[in-house]
């Protein structure tokens, strides 16, 4: 006879990230951290899936007792898809990191990119402005397009867009409208000459990756600087932004405060972001 003791996981909500890869995800020992600091019975796993098992994981999974789940890459865009609604700024944005799985088995689609990175701006910059003067994004992929609806909904007057491929950058001003301005990659160095927020909205700089070879000396001094990278936290694109006077913010922040809905949704509490929470991610 089975101990029905040995499925107590079947009492408690289950969440997850879907991914390929997944394991270098830091999801887990955010929500895990939080999970322990509330005594919440729950469980949040890392859930490496192909692209062409993706719809099929996603029709089991509330089956299996999930509330819900995070996605990234590269399922963030063909999530919308499968999704059964779909939030209007995850629309918006052509993709979706936050799923909720309805009591009738139903996919809700959300995109917290942007909360997330506005949050970590108001919570790392408190004087922040975004009408203070134009912005400037290095990129043009999903996560950009997420920080330039954010930067748009927030009161940039001005948004300065660049990616090496234009026609990324063209669809985005097509898409998000005249206060986008479109720079060649090759005068990307131009675009930051009096912005008073600039962004590193590509992968450039991480750990792995290629270096972001942009020149930063039209950078103002006293302007926003911020990566979404945060593997290393401190990017090179950071370290000389600071050198050259700016204020910066590391994109660990974003990746917490965008956790922080989903966690609500799937577990019934909001979670505070604080330095503990840092010290649990990094460590």
């Amino acid at each position: 006879m089975i101990d029905d003791t040995s499925f107590t996981i079947a009492n408690a909500p289950l969440a997850g990230v879907i991914g390929m890869p997944i394991a270098h995800s830091r999801s887990p020992a955010l929500h895990g951290h939080w999970l322990r600091r509330y005594g919440i019975k729950g469980y949040y796993v890392p859930l490496p899936v192909m692209p062409e098992h993706l719809a099929d994981v996603l029709r089991i999974l509330p089956r299996a007792g999930f509330v819900g789940v995070n996605v990234t890459i590269p399922h963030k865009e063909a999530i919308l898809g499968l999704a059964d609604a779909v939030t209007d700024r995850a629309a918006l944005i052509g993709a979706a990191n936050t799923l909720i799985f309805r009591p009738d088995g139903k996919i809700h689609a959300d995109n917290t990119d942007g909360y997330g990175f506005i949050a970590n701006l108001r919570q790392n910059a408190p004087d922040w402005q975004a009408d203070a003067g134009p912005a400037a994004v290095i990129g043009a992929g999903g996560a950009a397009r997420a920080v330039v609806a954010s930067l748009l909904d927030s009161g940039v007057r001005e948004l300065r867009i660049t990616n090496r491929t234009r026609l990324r950058s063209e669809q985005i001003k097509a898409e998000f409208g005249a206060r986008v301005v479109v720079y060649d990659w090759a005068q990307a160095g131009n675009m930051l000459e009096g912005a008073q927020t600039v962004v590193n909205a590509t992968s450039l700089g991480m750990e792995g990756k290629q270096a972001l070879r942009i020149p930063l000396e039209a950078l103002s001094p006293g302007a926003l600087a911020t990566d979404l990278v945060y593997t290393p936290l401190m990017t090179p694109f950071l370290i000389e932004a600071q050198g050259r006077g700016c204020r910066i913010v590391d994109g660990l922040g974003m990746l917490l405060h965008q956790a922080a809905p989903g966690f609500e949704r799937w577990f019934g509490q909001r979670p505070e972001v604080d330095d503990d929470t840092r010290r649990a991610v990094i460590g």
